[in-house]
């Protein structure tokens, strides 16, 4: 968002565009055009919009155009823990296929780079490659176009060879989960999201058939405002928590992430976003630390690519 200059037309904007939004609240629904462009062409139009990748690691409800097809690169990075040198990255490649307006599958592939020495629980290890394989299912539950807000059911189901926590090789298993609200508050430039998520992973590790559970929770918000035709600015904050075994069963550690976002139009085909979290607060269970460092890190980066054909 702008700080310090052009508040008064900011502010002006807000007023005229909630007027209309309270009003169709009112009234029981949002009369508003669907979207018929894809993904990047949605965000340079005036008054277009597609909110999935406007923010970072929240995601908007919408599930792209029938008839398009999305290829996205989506890279995260990792790092600071509780000591010693720590880096990853876990990213993967997907095709994005609508179905339908309300229904979305996307199978993609998964790549990883891990590198540990010297911290705490961790073996010293650096490794990288194709980590496993997902897909990406999305049901659309209320389009924001035509109701109050947007809602929408995400749910990926995935499998792999490497457990990403520790870098070593396993036979793994995992499932997120996430309803993903979304509205706008100034038609077309000023939008909020709401997400929560539910995660769970098992895995068992190659050679010693040790077994890895553990589950997790997370509600995360976000702001996305249009500084410039196609040019989103914003912010988000998250609050995850982590447990051992698949059912929430035994709380391990609490973490909360504040950071920028930024997301542009660079073709009518093709959108890029980025986004930098840092942890600000947190707690480990029987670790004095202010921060959580055993079951989060530090920082964490996401970068995004698309393009649609």
């Amino acid at each position: 968002m702008r700080v310090g200059m052009g508040q008064g037309s900011v502010l002006g904007k807000v007023a005229r565009g909630l007027a209309p939004v309270l009003s169709c609240l009112l009234a029981g629904a949002l009369p508003a055009p669907a979207q018929d462009r894809p993904t990047a062409r949605e965000n340079a139009a005036p008054a277009g919009l597609d909110s999935e990748h406007l923010f970072g690691f929240v995601e908007g409800s919408d599930i792209g155009v029938p008839g398009e097809v999305e290829f996205e690169f989506e890279a995260t990075g990792r790092s600071g823990r509780g000591g010693g040198r720590f880096r990853a990255v876990d990213g993967g490649l997907v095709l994005k296929i609508p179905l339908d307006a309300s229904f979305r599958i996307a199978p993609g592939i998964g790549f990883h780079r891990f590198a540990a020495a010297g911290v705490p629980g961790l073996a010293d290890r650096g490794t990288g490659g194709l980590s496993g394989a997902f897909l990406e299912t999305r049901l659309r539950l209320i389009d924001r176009r035509e109701g109050p807000f947007g809602l929408t059911l995400n749910v990926v189901p995935s499998v792999g060879r490497v457990d990403t926590g520790s870098g070593l090789p396993a036979e793994s298993y995992g499932l997120d989960a996430a309803l993903l609200a979304d509205w706008e508050i100034v038609p077309g430039s000023l939008v909020a999201a709401v997400n929560l998520g539910f995660s769970l992973a098992a895995a068992r590790l190659d050679g010693s058939g040790e077994r890895l559970r553990g589950s997790g929770l997370e509600l995360a918000g976000a702001l996305a405002y249009e500084a410039g035709p196609g040019l989103f600015v914003g912010a988000e904050a998250r609050y995850a928590q982590a447990f051992e075994g698949l059912g929430l069963d035994r709380f391990s550690g609490r973490a909360v992430y504040l950071g920028p976002t930024l997301y542009a139009t660079l073709t009518p085909q093709a959108w890029a976003s980025f986004t930098w979290s840092f942890q600000v607060a947190g707690s480990a269970e029987g670790a004095p630390r202010p921060l959580d460092l055993t079951n989060f890190d530090r920082h964490q980066t996401r970068l995004r690519f698309g393009l649609s054909f």
